[in-house]
């Protein structure tokens, strides 16, 4: 018989070895306390392990959070847990699950920023894509005056990106486009880069069509060497706080520096982010005398020199509407 002292390591070594094989099954057992279904998780940049671990039992992920709290004590560097948007594989082990979303992928999304858009609008695109609040990205842009310079385009972002990084990819996607060799066009024709932009905006939020904003252009710089008013409705818009919404005869009396019926030259800044055709056909507009324009009704604008012709192009507009 072993003596006291014998006996008592052995049962010792045999406690050991059954609490290493119970730590063994807890750790590395697969489906032990998994889902046999993927499941769908997002984690939201700042999220603590605490509230992953509740979160992961919630959309029953796992089915008890104790052993992921005590591999997270065991193993302190699975509590890097990267923001985003996850599918959990079924059946995966304690530690297996935990090292998924420790070693995840950066999750990327396609987003389609459309030309014409100002910080809001841009604002709620990229609060629908990524995990951005709307409110936050539109008030951080507009403090940093970055209304104009959120180029359009379509791009990758990591969806945990933060409002200063699309921010900063936005605008830094201008500043390619804005080369040297575009910046010497504006400037002999006596624009900086803001009222390129401004310009270059109020085009793009007057036609949707490529080979018309030449000639759009070339109205606006047309009035602003004669010094006239622009009379561009979407600066009133722009003026005028919620929603796009009809202008009426007494919006043209709106007070502010983005009224181009009351105030001469050209606003302050964008009213949007214009695109590079919009860009381009402020750089190289169409040589004409054209001062007016007003839209067809059926698509697209005609252009007059005259205020009589003007007039004639609002009847055919109107009657055109009437039509409709």
């Amino acid at each position: 018989m072993p003596s006291p002292p014998t006996l008592r390591r052995n049962l010792f070594l045999t406690a050991i070895l059954i609490l290493a094989a119970a730590v063994s099954v807890i750790l590395y057992f697969p489906g032990l306390n998994t889902a046999r279904e993927s499941k769908r998780l997002q984690i939201h940049r700042g999220t603590s392990f605490t509230a992953i671990v509740s979160d992961l039992q919630t959309n029953g992920a796992i089915a008890a959070r104790w052993p992921l709290k005590l591999i997270g004590r065991l193993v302190p560097s699975l509590h890097n847990i990267k923001p985003g948007r996850y599918l959990i594989p079924p059946g995966l082990s304690n530690i297996g699950l935990l090292q998924y979303l420790h070693h995840h992928d950066q999750d990327e999304v396609r987003v389609t920023i459309p030309e014409g858009l100002d910080i809001s609008a841009t604002a709620s695109i990229i609060s629908r894509h990524l995990d951005i609040d709307s409110t936050s990205f539109a008030r951080e842009a507009t403090k940093r005056k970055l209304e104009g310079h959120l180029f359009p385009g379509t791009y990758n972002f990591p969806w945990d990106s933060t409002p200063g990084e699309v921010q900063e990819f936005l605008a830094r996607q201008f500043r390619r486009f804005f080369t040297d060799s575009l910046k010497s066009v504006a400037e002999r024709k006596g624009l900086d880069e803001n009222a390129l932009l401004t310009l270059a905006s109020i085009v793009e939020a007057e036609t949707p069509l490529d080979e018309e904003k030449p000639l759009v252009a070339s109205v606006y710089l047309n009035r602003l060497k004669k010094n006239m008013p622009l009379q561009a409705d979407p600066t009133i818009q722009y003026a005028i706080p919620g929603p796009r919404r009809r202008l009426y005869y007494k919006d043209l009396r709106t007070d502010s520096p983005y009224n181009t019926y009351l105030h001469r030259g050209l606003p302050p800044g964008p009213i949007c982010s214009p695109g590079a055709h919009s860009i381009l056909a402020v750089l190289n507009p169409a040589t004409t005398n054209y001062l007016y324009f007003v839209a067809t009704g059926t698509g697209g604008h005609n252009f007059s020199t005259t205020l009589s012709g003007h007039n004639r192009n609002i009847i055919r507009y109107r009657a055109n509407r009437d039509r409709k």
